[in-house]
C-alpha cells in the first residue's frame, strides 16, 4: 500500500484490552498481540500516522470493580494502571517489527512512559512514530472509549478505527438473533436514540460535535485494518457519522 491510495493520513485505532486476549479468557495472547503489531506496522510503514488507545478489560475493568462494591473512582483508576500494561506490551511487539514508537500517559509514570503533552505526541506522528496513548484521560468516569475520541480530536485525526469481535454494527446480537442485521453507515444520533453500542454515549457526542467518523469492524480477520485505511469499510463493517443511516 503506498500512501497515496489512502484517503486517510492520521488515524486512531482504538482497541479493546479483550482484543489482546485471543482465545483466552484474560491477559494478553502473544500471537494475537503481534499479529495485531503487524498489520500496524505495514500501515505505518506505507506512511500512514498511527496513534493507538487500549482498554484494560483484559486485565481490570473499573465498572465491574466497582459493581462488586469496589470505590468507583478508585476502581477507575486501577483500569486504568491495566491500560498502561497494554499499552507497553503493545509498544514492545511494534519495536520488534522495527518501529519507533512512543507511550504517552495520562497518568505521570516518567519510569515507563511519557506524560501526555498534546504537541509532542502530534510531533511524534509527524516523525513517523506510532504513538500509543495509555491511562485513559487520566479521570475516573470516563472510558478508553472517550478517551480515544478525545486524542483522535486533540492530534486531528482523521477517522477513529474501532475495532471489535463482530463485523459491524447490527440492530440485535447478531450471536444471539439469527435475524439481525447489519448496518452499512449510521447517523450519530440513529447511534444515540438506538442505545447501539458503538462507544459510550460522551464518546458518541464528542465525535458528532467535531464531525470526526467512526468505523467499526472484526479485528479477528487479518487485513481489516488495512480495508479499512483503504477506504473499503463499507464492504464488511459499519461507518458512523454518514449522513444517512444504510443496512448493508
Amino acid at each position: 500500500m503506498s500512501e497515496s491510495t489512502s484517503p486517510y493520513k492520521r488515524i486512531l485505532l482504538k482497541l479493546s484490552g479483550e482484543a489482546l486476549m485471543g482465545e483466552g479468557k484474560y491477559g494478553i495472547h502473544p500471537p494475537t498481540l503481534t499479529r495485531i503489531a503487524e498489520e500496524i506496522a505495514e500501515l505505518s510503514q506505507a506512511g500512514i500516522e498511527m496513534a493507538v488507545v487500549i482498554g484494560g478489560g483484559n486485565i481490570f475493568r473499573g465498572v465491574a470493580g466497582a459493581t462488586e462494591g469496589m470505590d468507583r473512582a478508585s476502581a477507575d483508576y486501577m483500569g486504568m494502571l491495566a491500560t498502561c500494561i497494554n499499552s507497553m506490551a503493545m509498544q514492545d511487539a511494534l519495536e520488534k517489527q522495527g518501529l519507533k514508537t512512543r507511550v504517552q500517559s495520562a497518568i505521570k509514570m516518567e519510569q515507563i512512559a511519557e506524560p501526555y503533552i498534546r504537541r509532542r505526541a502530534v510531533r511524534h506522528l509527524e516523525k513517523g512514530r506510532v504513538v500509543i496513548f495509555a491511562a485513559g484521560t487520566g479521570n475516573p468516569y470516563f472510558t478508553t472509549d472517550t478517551a480515544a475520541s478525545l486524542r483522535a480530536m486533540e492530534i486531528n485525526a482523521q477517522v477513529i478505527l474501532k475495532a471489535t469481535k463482530v463485523d459491524g454494527v447490527y440492530n440485535a446480537d447478531p450471536k444471539k438473533d439469527p435475524t439481525a442485521r447489519r448496518y452499512r453507515t449510521l447517523t450519530y444520533m440513529d447511534v444515540l436514540k438506538q442505545n447501539l453500542n458503538v462507544m459510550d454515549s460522551t464518546a458518541i457526542s464528542l465525535c458528532m460535535d467535531n464531525k470526526l467518523p467512526i468505523i467499526v469492524f472484526d479485528l479477528g480477520t487479518r487485513g481489516n485494518i488495512h480495508r479499512a485505511v483503504m477506504g473499503k469499510q463499507g464492504e464488511f463493517g459499519t461507518v458512523v457519522g454518514a449522513s444517512e443511516t444504510v443496512w448493508a
